[in-house]
C-alpha cells in the first residue's frame, strides 16, 4: 500500500497510525492538523475520487502497519470504559504473542455487559448480549418455537 511505503520512508508510521486509530474511533472528530503524509494521501484519494473507500483503506493501513512493525493490533469493545480490563487484555496478549500491543478501544452499550476482544482475525465475545442470544437459540431449538 502506498501510504505504508510513504510512512516507512519518512519515518512517520507510528504518528500516522496513531492519528488514523483516533480518526477511526471518533469518525466525526477529524484532527485539525493531519500528519503531512496522511494529508498527502487523503488529497490523492480525493483527486482520484476514492474517498468513499477511505475508512476501509485506513483500517487496512493500521493492520498492515501493525504487521510490519510487529505489533499486535487488538480491538476491545466494552459497555463502559475500563482501564483495568484494557491493562489485563494488553498484558495477556503481550505475554502470549510476544509482541507489543496496539490497543484500539470502543464502547458499545448494546453489549449490555461484558466485553468483546478482536485479535488477528479471531473474536472472543464475552458479552451479556451474546450470552442472551445463545440462550434464546437454545430455547428455540429445544421447544421448536419462534421467539
Amino acid at each position: 500500500m502506498a501510504l505504508l511505503h510513504l510512512t516507512k520512508d519518512n519515518g512517520s508510521g507510528e504518528a500516522v497510525c496513531a492519528q488514523i486509530v483516533q480518526m477511526l474511533h471518533r469518525p466525526f472528530s477529524i484532527p485539525r492538523k493531519l500528519e503531512p503524509d496522511l494529508q498527502k494521501f487523503i488529497n490523492l484519494l480525493a483527486r482520484n475520487g476514492r474517498l468513499d473507500y477511505l475508512r476501509r483503506i485506513l483500517r487496512t493501513y493500521v493492520d498492515m502497519y501493525c504487521e510490519d512493525a510487529s505489533l499486535a493490533h487488538v480491538r476491545l469493545t466494552t459497555v463502559v470504559e475500563s482501564p483495568e480490563l484494557e491493562a489485563r487484555v494488553t498484558k495477556e496478549i503481550e505475554q502470549r504473542s510476544g509482541h507489543k500491543v496496539l490497543l484500539e478501544t470502543e464502547t458499545d452499550p448494546s453489549l449490555i455487559g461484558g466485553y468483546r476482544v478482536e485479535y488477528h482475525g479471531y473474536m472472543l465475545d464475552a458479552s451479556v448480549r451474546r450470552q442472551l442470544e445463545i440462550l434464546q437459540r437454545q430455547f428455540v431449538e429445544k421447544n421448536n418455537r419462534i421467539v
